[in-house]
């Protein structure tokens, strides 16, 4: 497989030029926004192209549920310079994370499950769970923790739930070679980092134990469920977990900057070499697992800014969306950077230190490894996608710039 899609990929540049691609409609005015001042967000992104940070770059911006701009520059494939297209597919790694949070929020909706839940209630082995207490140089002591992890703990990041797999699932990444129930199983055998709810920390494992509920609570394997319940309602024809061979041909490859130079990021990611397209795998990673593209992400976030329905269809009700896009983390230092905090699986402004990148108070997205960027901003009516492939970090610099021409575009 690994040869084959090899091949395909390095077809003349010009056959992929010929090739059909849906052409999407941009009407700049009719969503109050300067068509010149979009003008700028590939100029920018061009920019980063020609100083050698990133391969390519797809860029969105969408108000008032009209599409005012959709951009794509430099390459999905730097080795043969394949141009990088508008409906290129990448890895949005823990972009992926609303989405399970969706998927869960679909399930409070239908009264199956409650945020305020223990987890226990749906997943045995979290019973009798653990805590540290202490650490020495060669000690730890454990102690049980005054009250269960709760579905509400899982989507806040404050559980205490390790931020990774432990060391018996060191490899689960690269290889994805469990199934979800396996990996979440050894996940719940290892103690919390603290006692739940008065801490923020990151947790990947407490977002792959979400997945899980939705496995137990819908009766569905976790994506498949995505796909029958958020995927085909919202026409997210390129949004999926495991790529389809007819899709292939239009993923873009990852790239890492070594010695100030983009190179091929190979081993260590996320199903191990880009090139294998996850071949074999099992596991899912409701943490960061999804492919998709900058339409299909438009399309989610505009569902969740309308209250919860899209193109007439409702999948989630106004009052769950409202629950999940309502900070949840109060004071506590929560988040990647400052003036930020979180919702329910959503990074949330909170304070004018998270508006420097010209966004609102209360603007609501995510971020994920590889430097993509979705984001929500409800003041201003407006939907932003920012994909791109870099696995050595950062990202920041690219983020700060299209939310601040997005937003220098708006006109009225």
């Amino acid at each position: 497989m690994r040869q084959q899609a090899c091949i395909f990929r390095t077809l003349p540049v010009l056959l992929f030029l010929a090739l059909p691609f849906q052409v999407y409609a941009a009407d700049a005015a009719k969503a109050g926004m300067n068509k010149e001042r979009l003008a700028r967000i590939p100029v920018r992104m061009k920019a980063f192209v020609d100083q050698g940070v990133v391969a390519g770059a797809v860029t969105l911006v969408q108000r008032h549920g009209v599409l005012a701009s959709l951009d794509a520059v430099g390459y999905e494939e730097l080795e043969t310079k394949k141009p990088m297209r508008t409906d290129s597919i990448f890895q949005i790694m823990s972009m992926t994370k609303p989405v399970t949070a969706v998927g869960i929020m679909m399930l409070v909706d239908e009264g199956k499950i409650a945020v305020s839940d223990p987890v226990e209630k749906y997943l045995p082995e979290f019973r009798g769970l653990w805590m540290v207490d202490s650490r020495g140089e060669t000690t730890l002591s454990l102690k049980r923790p005054s009250r269960p992890i709760t579905i509400r703990d899982l989507m806040t990041h404050t559980s205490g739930m390790a931020p990774r797999p432990p060391e018996g699932l060191s490899e689960l990444y690269a290889k994805m070679d469990r199934t979800l129930a396996e990996a979440v199983a050894i996940c719940a055998q290892q103690p919390l980092q603290f006692e739940p709810g008065t801490k923020w920390l990151y947790s990947n494992t407490g977002i792959a134990t979400l997945g899980r509920i939705i496995e137990v609570t819908s009766g569905q394997a976790f994506e498949k469920f995505l796909e029958a319940r958020i995927f085909k309602p919202l026409g997210m024809k390129d949004s999926f977990f495991f790529p389809p061979a007819e899709k292939i041909d239009r993923i873009a490859m990852v790239y890492k900057l070594e010695d100030g130079k983009l190179v091929p990021s190979r081993s260590g990611l996320l199903g191990g070499d880009p090139w294998r397209y996850r071949k074999d795998a099992k596991y899912p990673a409701p943490e960061g697992g999804m492919y998709s593209t900058a339409t299909d992400l438009a399309a989610f976030y505009q569902m969740v800014l309308n209250g919860g329905t899209y193109n007439g269809a409702r999948l989630l009700s106004r009052a769950a969306v409202e629950l999940m896009t309502t900070l949840h983390t109060g004071d506590l230092e929560a988040g990647h950077s400052p003036g930020m905090g979180y919702g329910l699986a959503w990074t949330v402004v909170r304070n004018p230190l998270g508006t420097l990148s010209m966004t609102s108070i209360g603007t609501y997205g995510h971020g994920g490894a590889f430097g993509t960027l979705g984001w929500v901003d409800p003041k201003k009516d407006l939907v932003g996608v920012l994909l791109i492939q870099r696995s050595s970090g950062g990202g920041s610099d690219e983020q700060n710039a299209i939310r601040q021409l997005a937003a220098a575009a708006i006109e009225e």
